[in-house]
């Protein structure tokens, strides 16, 4: 969809709304910095520079980005980080009734839902959000965004088990390998391994590791995409940043036409 044009027919009410309105609603700048910016030629609608100040568009279809970062218009919407602790399965409301993610969006007014899943055991960053695409864009197994984990495994792993890991092993429904790998630590008997993957399949880090003789008795997810967990202290939330938040949607937005493919789900 095309953004609106500026001009309109003669007497008639002006469609949209004009671009620097709709960019200081969403935090980006002043009405008077936004103007600079389209001087400046560093804002796009629909992937197209925007050159006249009068520049009108529709908020809930047109995609805006500045200086290449993509901007979320509806101000609706949320956006958090969890760290997920062990012991609380990815769901907002488990049949079994054991712990789920209910206690950690209690606070939020907002309806959110999680972005993909950890199994019950395994700790880490986990998104929740109320915008749905965004949600169903990155959590797609075929979207293959990047994750990284660190993995405490029994055993002391060799140099040449990490090279394994990269150039892919085999495993019951496939082929696969690291995109990176690494040892961080061996001491008394077990290991420190981090591993980066883009792949969503279930378990897969607790199945490469335990088809190299290594089975995982601890998993962290550290990083998901542009998302860093730091210094979130397990069980906590925080909202993103808008740099954070800009770095998401541009990757969402970088392929969001993913096809379905039932019966797949990311659960590390």
């Amino acid at each position: 969809m095309t953004g609106f044009d500026a001009s309109t027919d003669s007497g008639a009410a002006p469609e949209g709304v004009r671009l620097q309105k709709v960019l200081a609603a969403a935090g980006v700048a002043s009405r008077r910095v936004v103007e600079q910016y389209i001087v400046e030629g560093r804002i796009r609608v629909n992937g197209i520079v925007v050159s006249e100040l009068g520049r009108r568009i529709d908020p809930e279809n047109d995609l805006v980005d500045v200086d290449g970062t993509a901007i979320q218009l509806d101000v609706s919407k949320r956006y958090v980080m969890l760290n997920k602790p062990t012991g609380v399965v990815s769901s907002m409301k488990d049949e079994n009734g054991r712990p789920d993610l209910r206690r950690f969006t209690a606070d939020y007014e907002e309806r959110l839902y999680n972005v993909g899943r950890l199994d019950a055991e395994t700790s880490g960053l986990l998104i929740l959000t109320n915008d749905g695409a965004l949600a169903h864009v990155l959590a797609h197994p075929s979207f293959g965004v990047t994750k990284v984990y660190i993995a405490k495994v029994e055993g002391t792993v060799l140099p040449q088990t990490i090279t394994k890991l990269t150039k892919g092993i085999e495993l019951e429904d496939g082929p696969i390998a690291a995109d990176k790998a690494r040892l961080l630590d061996t001491s008394r008997g077990s290991s420190l391994v981090e591993l980066t993957l883009h792949s969503g399949r279930n378990r897969i880090v607790r199945r490469m590791m335990a088809a190299v003789g290594h089975p995982v008795t601890e998993l962290v997810r550290r990083q998901f995409g542009p998302l860093h967990l730091g210094t979130l202290p397990a069980g906590k939330t925080r909202e993103l940043s808008k740099i954070e938040l800009g770095a998401l949607l541009t990757l969402s937005r970088r392929d969001s036409g993913v096809a379905e493919a039932p019966g797949e789900q990311e659960n590390e």
